[in-house]
């Protein structure tokens, strides 16, 4: 059987993915410094006990990966506390922010497929399916 995420801990991250990124984007956070940053959040993974949320994040345009989340690490008391009160769940999870690397990834996984070494691997022909 997978070890995957289970339908709770996806549906809880979804619902504290949209509630983080409502709050960031309305500016309820007291700290200048986070608010004049324009921040996306791609996921949220939560911990199979839910009490643990991982929030992965980037600044608009990339820009300004550390200090957006040495800000979103300061306010993460108050981020929580507005998560919580946004939610009707029993238990509000401790928040902790990493930088969404997916973006990056993508980028690279797009240069390894553009490289002519690899586009002339993927355009010849198949040895073992000439086998059968």
């Amino acid at each position: 059987m997978g070890s995957g995420p289970k339908q709770r801990q996806l549906r809880v991250g979804e619902l504290i993915r949209r509630t983080l990124s409502d709050v960031l984007s309305r500016g309820d956070i007291h700290d200048p410094d986070l608010n004049r940053i324009s921040i996306t959040v791609g996921e949220v993974s939560m911990s199979t006990d839910l009490k643990v949320a991982t929030a992965y994040v980037l600044p608009l345009g990339g820009l300004l990966k550390v200090e957006a989340l040495l800000a979103l690490r300061r306010n993460k008391g108050e981020l929580r506390h507005l998560v919580g009160k946004a939610m009707t769940l029993k238990f509000t999870p401790e928040l902790r922010f990493e930088i969404d690397e997916t973006f990056d990834r993508l980028d690279e996984t797009r240069r390894l497929f553009s490289d002519e070494t690899v586009q002339r691997d993927i355009a010849a022909p198949d040895d073992d399916a000439s086998e059968d």
